[in-house]
């Protein structure tokens, strides 16, 4: 194993043992913000792109493609044209874009994803490999009713794919929400829900190539 994939699978693993939960659960993130989550669904690779460029405070000079996370990431001439390398990233490689920034987010703020949203995940990842082990399958036996099958499932991937990456777009717009003080102060009397709670007794990790800031939340009262 080389080492760049040692080091992403440690920090694969660095993951699992974040305390801090996102704002919003995938399950809440219509609910939350319902205008954005039809955006994410309906013109996807845009709001990839202004969620990563809002993700690097908008400093593109900052940028890499797939945030460092692929072999091919530092390669493409991001230096000479960020902007063009992250249009191409979003169009060419949008699951990777819009995991990459996921990771951006999970690594800066100490972010673990709920094993609900885990699931979600997981359930989306599976059903693309039974669609895509049915479409083989249709395609060596030959049979019509297989290949009916192999279409409707292939199209119910498509359908999950699409609904769950919108979601996990508006998750992280809303995490960035809270990042950036566009909820507001919270009365200083008032106690925080849970999930916030939970980000009062944990150490804050390195900025990961991200400028200065202040303590994350601090505009919330924490």
């Amino acid at each position: 194993m080389s080492m760049a994939s040692q080091e992403h699978l440690e920090k694969m693993q660095l993951r699992q043992n974040y305390r801090n939960l996102w704002h919003t659960d995938l399950m809440g993130t219509i609910q939350a913000d319902t205008p954005y989550c039809c955006f994410a669904l309906w013109c996807a690779p845009c709001a990839s792109y202004l969620l990563r460029k809002r993700a690097l405070y908008n400093d593109l000079s900052r940028y890499t493609c797939c945030a460092g996370y692929m072999p091919c990431s530092g390669r493409c001439g991001e230096s000479r044209c960020p902007e063009f390398c992250l249009f191409s990233e979003v169009l060419c490689c949008f699951g990777n874009s819009v995991a990459s920034t996921r990771f951006l987010l999970q690594d800066e703020f100490n972010i673990q994803t709920t094993q609900c949203d885990n699931c979600i995940i997981g359930f989306m990842f599976c059903l693309q490999q039974v669609a895509c082990i049915f479409s083989i399958v249709a395609m060596i036996v030959g049979s019509e009713e297989i290949q009916q099958a192999s279409q409707l499932l292939s199209c119910l991937a498509n359908m999950v794919y699409c609904s769950v990456c919108a979601c996990m777009q508006t998750q992280h717009k809303i995490e960035m929400d809270k990042r950036d003080g566009v909820f507001g102060p919270q009365h200083p009397m008032a106690a925080p829900p849970f999930q916030q709670m939970s980000r009062l007794d944990q150490p804050y990790p390195p900025t990961a190539g991200y400028p200065p800031q202040g303590a994350y939340g601090q505009h919330y009262g924490y």
